[in-house]
């Protein structure tokens, strides 16, 4: 768990703060962000692992971010999460490339499997793509 690297994206701030503590305890490197606007600022200066990005904030919304974070960097995997249950966004988050969709309030074991699930999809995707271009 210690190898991953997290960006929390979330207009709360209390529940931003409160989950990056917890993450840290368990030895992840998490960085955060309030908003989508500063998750691809954050994007520009280093690399995640996973994001998790609220679908409902201000201004640039979840979805907008996903897929301006695809664009930025395809292989990093991002865990939709929003209070608000819509069939129709999740459904449109993955199409957009989003690892997997998750609801609040979250069950903090439950969002770590699904953190190292998306981590273990990353580094197996760099794997393969470093062993067809030997490894450049």
């Amino acid at each position: 768990m210690a190898d991953i690297k997290a960006l929390l994206v979330d207009d709360e701030e209390s529940f931003r703060n409160t989950l990056c503590k917890r993450l840290k305890r368990r030895g992840m490197d998490v960085d955060q962000a309030g908003s989508g606007e500063e998750a691809l600022e954050r994007l520009a200066a280093s690399r995640p692992d996973v994001v998790l990005l609220d679908v409902k904030m201000p201004g640039m919304d979840g979805l907008t971010a996903l897929h301006k974070i695809k664009e930025v960097d395809p292989l990093i995997e991002v865990v939709m999460l929003t209070g608000h249950a819509s069939m129709e966004i999740a459904i449109r988050g993955m199409e957009l490339g989003a690892f997997d969709y998750l609801m609040k309030p979250v069950e903090f074991e439950e969002l770590l499997y699904k953190l190292e699930d998306a981590y273990k999809r990353k580094k197996y995707h760099e794997d393969r793509i470093a062993a067809r271009t030997g490894g450049e």
